[in-house]
């Protein structure tokens, strides 16, 4: 009779009342991982240890990681609760940018007011390589980017924001790009967030829906093979 072993939950942060974990989280359930969600900006406590849980993903969320509000001030200096314990930590979008704040870098917007909002091309540093194979192109939807802080390496970067991925230490990573959106997600984007896709850079509708078809075979794998790296064996440094 073979022992299984029980999985600690993974924390959930997300920033929108209808807000969900996507194919991140299906992904991370499919690996036996439970999912203890809270949206602390509704006012959901934050763990003062992750004793009880096996890493946490913070998601993106319309608002600036620079804005003035409470919950953004108590989500960014949570952060080191994971950094400090080395526990494995994603950010996503505006969670990779709260983590860049919180290790003394910047957000900024893009000097010529370009955004990512559609697919672009993305390149893989060297050491990004080393770690697992990355897609040519990556659904975005960011007004901001972010400097590169002390002491994180660069994994992926793109022609007008140059600071796509990094990883700093063993065990934080950070995206500006979202692989976790679900076709249906997709498509929620699409109808929510048109008012942008007038903004320079950004693309129409209906070439986001197309780049899907086109495009997320890849970044449906890249996706299993972080995660594998995350939190799975290959939990590694390289």
């Amino acid at each position: 009779m073979s022992i299984v072993e029980l999985k600690k939950p993974i924390l959930i942060i997300l920033h929108q009342e209808t807000s969900t974990p996507g194919r991140v989280g299906q992904r991370l359930m499919q690996r036996g991982y439970g999912l203890d969600i809270r949206r602390p900006r509704f006012g959901d406590s934050l763990p003062h240890s992750l004793d009880e849980h096996s890493g946490v993903v913070v998601f993106g969320g319309p608002m600036s990681a620079n804005a003035k509000e409470e919950f953004m001030r108590v989500e960014t200096d949570w952060l080191s609760v994971p950094l400090n314990e080395d526990k494995p930590l994603i950010g996503i979008c505006l969670g990779a940018q709260m983590l860049v704040n919180h290790l003394g870098g910047s957000v900024y917007g893009e000097p010529a007011d370009n955004v990512e909002i559609g697919w672009y091309d993305l390149e893989p540093t060297q050491a990004g390589k080393a770690l697992l194979d990355w897609p040519e192109k990556i659904y975005q939807f960011h007004m901001e980017g972010f400097t590169l802080p002390s002491g994180a390496e660069l994994l992926a970067k793109s022609a007008d924001f140059p600071n796509q991925a990094f990883r700093y230490g063993k065990n934080a990573w950070a995206v500006q790009f979202h692989t976790e959106l679900t076709l249906a997600m997709m498509h929620r984007w699409v109808v929510h967030g048109a008012h942008r896709f007038e903004l320079p850079n950004a693309q129409i509708g209906k070439d986001h829906l197309l780049g899907r078809y086109l495009y997320d075979g890849p970044v449906s794998k890249w996706l299993d093979d972080f995660l594998d790296i995350v939190f799975g064996k290959q939990n590694f440094a390289v």
